[in-house]
C-alpha cells in the first residue's frame, strides 16, 4: 500500500516489507536446482558416450557354431586381437594352434586362454614371419605333425616401423604383412585342400585405400621411405593376395577373405608414438573412448572363420561383420595376378596353385 508523507511525497514500501514483490528462493533450494541440472547433464553424457562406443564396437559375430574336432591356425596369436580370436576358437572347442615369435609370451598367452576356455588344445609354435627360413621350417613342422587345418588366418602385422630389413633383405612392413603369409598360406595348401571345405583369412586395413603397389620398388630402395606408404602398400597387398588367393582356389572348397577390423587399441601402434611422440600423447586418452577393444577388433576376423554362407562371397573384403566394398586398387586383378607372381619369385616359390 502506497503512503503519503509529509509534503506530497509518495513513500513507497521496502522490498520484503509488506510489499507485493515475490520472496526471493532460498539459498537452498537454488542448490538442489544446480545440482538437478548437473546430474542431467552428466546424465545425458554418460547417455551419449554410450551410444558412441556401441556405434564405433561396429558389428558382432553372432554365430554359435561350434568348432568341435577343427584345428585353427592363427598368427601373431599372443597379443591384440589374434589373442581374443584365438579365445573365442578356444571357447568354440577348437584345436588351437598359436604361430608367434615370441614363445614366453605366447605361452603366457595360451595358458590365460586353456585357464578362461577350459580348452587344453591349446598349442604354440615358433614362427617370425620376416624370415623365409622360419616360415618354410614352421609350414614343414606344421604339415608333418598336424592332422588337418580348417582355418588358416593371417593376422600378425606390424604398422608403420622404421625402415627396417629382414634378413632376407626386404623392407619388414611388405615382408610381415605380405610375404611371410604368402609363403605360408602356399605351403600349407595341400592341408587346406584336404580338410576342405576350409577358409583362409587375411587381415588387412582401410589404409589398403590409397595404397599402390610400386612393382619397381616395392622396398624403397630408390625412393625415400614413407612408413605410411609402406603400410598401405602392404594391406593392399593383404587385399588383392586374398582376391587372386580366391580366383586361384575357385572350385576346391578353399574360400579366402580379406577384413578391416577396425581402429584397435592394441600394441600395433606402438611406432605411431615413436614417429609423432605429441600426436600419440594427445591421442591417448581419447583413444580409450574412440578407439575399438581387442575382443570388438576381432568380431570382424571371427565372422569370416565360422558364419555359415559366405562360400558365395570368396574373395570379398568384410569389415563389422559385413561385406563392404573394396577400393578400387583392391578390385584390379591384373595388378593382383602380377603381385602373385612377384611375390612367388620373392620368396622363391616355384609351385603355386
Amino acid at each position: 500500500m502506497k503512503a503519503a508523507a509529509p509534503g506530497g511525497f509518495l513513500v513507497l514500501p521496502w522490498p520484503g516489507f509488506g510489499g507485493s514483490d515475490p520472496e526471493p528462493e532460498p539459498v537452498e533450494e537454488s542448490r538442489g536446482g544446480f545440482m538437478l541440472r548437473c546430474g542431467a547433464l552428466l546424465g545425458l553424457t554418460l547417455i551419449c558416450v554410450a551410444v558412441l562406443r556401441r556405434w564405433i564396437a561396429g558389428g558382432v559375430c553372432r554365430s554359435t557354431v561350434r568348432l568341435d574336432g577343427k584345428t585353427v591356425l592363427i598368427t601373431g596369436a599372443n597379443t591384440g586381437i589374434g589373442k581374443e580370436t584365438s579365445r573365442d576358437m578356444a571357447s568354440r572347442g577348437a584345436r588351437v594352434v598359436m604361430a608367434c615369435r615370441d614363445l614366453t609370451r605366447a605361452e603366457r598367452a595360451a595358458e590365460e586362454i586353456r585357464q578362461s576356455t577350459g580348452n587344453g588344445n591349446v598349442v604354440i609354435r615358433h614362427l617370425d614371419l620376416a624370415s623365409l627360413y622360419s616360415v618354410r621350417q614352421f609350414a614343414k613342422d606344421f604339415l608333418d605333425t598336424e592332422d588337418r587345418l580348417d582355418i588358416l588366418i593371417n593376422n600378425a602385422g606390424v604398422m608403420m616401423c622404421p625402415r627396417w630389413l629382414t634378413e632376407d633383405g626386404f623392407e619388414t612392413q611388405l615382408a610381415v604383412n605380405h610375404l611371410g603369409h604368402f609363403l605360408l598360406t602356399n605351403m600349407l595348401l595341400p592341408k587346406l585342400k584336404s580338410s576342405a571345405p576350409s577358409r583362409v583369412i587375411t587381415v588387412s586395413s582401410i589404409a589398403h585405400r590409397g595404397g599402390r603397389i610400386d612393382f619397381e620398388d616395392l622396398f624403397f630402395s630408390k625412393k625415400k621411405y614413407s612408413s605410411l606408404e609402406s603400410y598401405r602398400q602392404s594391406k593392399l597387398a593383404n587385399v588383392l593376395f586374398a582376391r587372386e588367393l580366391a580366383r586361384r582356389l575357385r572350385g576346391s572348397c578353399v574360400y579366402s577373405f580379406s577384413l578391416h577390423p577396425g581402429v584397435i587399441r592394441t600394441e600395433l601402434g606402438r611406432h605411431v608414438h615413436g614417429w609423432f611422440p605429441l600426436l600419440g600423447a594427445l591421442l591417448s586418452l581419447p583413444s580409450l573412448l574412440l578407439m575399438k577393444t581387442p575382443y570388438q577388433g576381432c568380431q570382424t576376423t571371427v565372422y569370416c572363420a565360422v558364419m555359415p554362407g559366405l562360400e558365395s562371397l570368396s574373395g570379398r573384403y568384410f569389415s563389422d561383420c559385413a561385406e563392404k566394398e573394396v577400393a578400387p586398387e583392391g578390385r584390379d586383378d591384373l595388378v593382383a595376378k602380377r603381385l602373385w607372381e612377384e611375390s612367388a619369385r620373392l620368396v622363391g616359390l616355384k609351385d603355386t596353385c
